[in-house]
Order: structure tokens, then C-alpha cells, then sequence
């Protein structure tokens, strides 16, 4: 079976809100934070920084994982 993947713009990562699939110590919600853009001239981001929203911890990722339909929904789901 292949794994889904749905189109996003990089660019518009940030601030926005995801809903773990399978939350792991209670953190169901989260919310990008920051881009990881390790090379400021040609802006290309590499990864995502995430904040539990019920926790605040913090974890960086890369931007791609978000994806993937079997780990992340867009926005806040029940």
C-alpha cells in the first residue's frame, strides 16, 4: 500500500495547524512555530519546528513529514 501524500506549499507553513494522527502523550494538536531555512539566500525550507499545544513542547521536523495522510491531518481535528 502507498502512502498518501497531499500538495503544500512550504511557504505557508508557518502558524499553521496540525492533528496528529496517532497522538503520543496525549499531544493530539499542534502548531508550526518556525521555518528551518538553513540557507537564508535561496530561502529553500528543510524543516518545521511544532509545538504541542497542549504540552508546548517543542520538536523539529522535517517539512515533508506533514504530507504524509497517515501521520498528520491538516488543522485541528477531533
Amino acid at each position: 500500500m502507498q502512502t498518501q501524500k497531499r500538495q503544500i506549499n512550504p511557504r505557508k507553513l508557518l502558524h499553521s495547524k496540525w492533528t496528529a494522527v496517532k497522538p503520543v502523550n496525549k499531544e493530539k494538536h499542534f502548531m508550526v512555530t518556525r521555518l528551518m531555512m538553513p540557507d537564508l539566500e535561496t530561502q529553500v525550507i528543510t524543516a518545521v519546528e511544532i509545538e504541542a499545544v497542549m504540552t508546548g513542547r517543542r520538536q523539529e521536523m522535517p517539512w515533508r513529514d506533514l504530507q504524509n495522510t497517515e501521520l498528520w491531518k491538516q488543522g485541528w481535528v477531533q
